[in-house]
This record gives C-alpha cells, sequence and structure tokens, in this order.
C-alpha cells in the first residue's frame, strides 16, 4: 500500500517560516516527480511546486517564487516544502503528490490529474 504522509504544518504568523516533510512508503519514489499543492477552502486545488527526479529541477508557481524552495532526499523517500516569509494568503492546507510514471523524462507536471498519489493533507494557517 503507497501511503504518503505529510508533517509540519501549523499557525504561524505572517512573515514566518515553516518546514512541510512528505514521507512515502510503499513504493520509491526516487524515479518519480514529486509535487506540493496547496487547497484554500472553497477553491481549487492549485499547483505549488515540483521537482524533477531526473536531474532535480524545480519549479514554482509564480506567488511563491523566492520564499518557498522544495527538495527532496531520495535515500529517505521524503521530499520537503521549506515556506518562508508566509502571508496571510498562503493560508491552504498543503498536499504532496507522486507521479507514478516512474522514470518519466517528459515535462514535469504541474496539473493536479497528473498525478496519481496523495497524501491527507496538512494545514497552514497564517495569520496576519
Amino acid at each position: 500500500q503507497v501511503q504518503l504522509v505529510e508533517s509540519g504544518g501549523g499557525l504561524v504568523q505572517a512573515g514566518g517560516s515553516l518546514r512541510l516533510s512528505c514521507a512515502a512508503s510503499g513504493r520509491t519514489f526516487s524515479r518519480s516527480n514529486m509535487g506540493w499543492f496547496r487547497q484554500a477552502p472553497g477553491k481549487e486545488r492549485d499547483f505549488v511546486a515540483a521537482i524533477s527526479w531526473s536531474d532535480g529541477s524545480t519549479y514554482y508557481t509564480d506567488s511563491v517564487k523566492g520564499r518557498f524552495t522544495i527538495s527532496r532526499d531520495s535515500a529517505k523517500n521524503t521530499v520537503y516544502l521549506q515556506m518562508n516569509s508566509l502571508k496571510p494568503e498562503d493560508t491552504a492546507v498543503y498536499y504532496c503528490a507522486g507521479d507514478g510514471r516512474s522514470g518519466w523524462i517528459g515535462r514535469v507536471a504541474f496539473e493536479v490529474n497528473a498525478y496519481d498519489y496523495w497524501g491527507q493533507g496538512t494545514q497552514v494557517t497564517v495569520s496576519s
């Protein structure tokens, strides 16, 4: 059984930082692209960041560029999202996602439906 388990969410003041972790089990994701998405109340789930398995290239939505950093430790089957300079508009449930296409060397996906594995989500709340 494949599981992605997020942790590290919480309540933080604007300008603060959080580090999210996503630990995978049941399958290795060392040859899979990984992503982070977020969903605010009443809104769709949106792309935040992704990291390529092949060369470690990273991708971000414009609103988090320069503030968030995605990284991975393939030996630990874990992906991270370092979030700095947090803003109230970053408040959402954050989800880790794994692309099921092992060894895929095409474009890193930004779309929700391109990812096959999802965590349960972790709440991030940024107060003003």
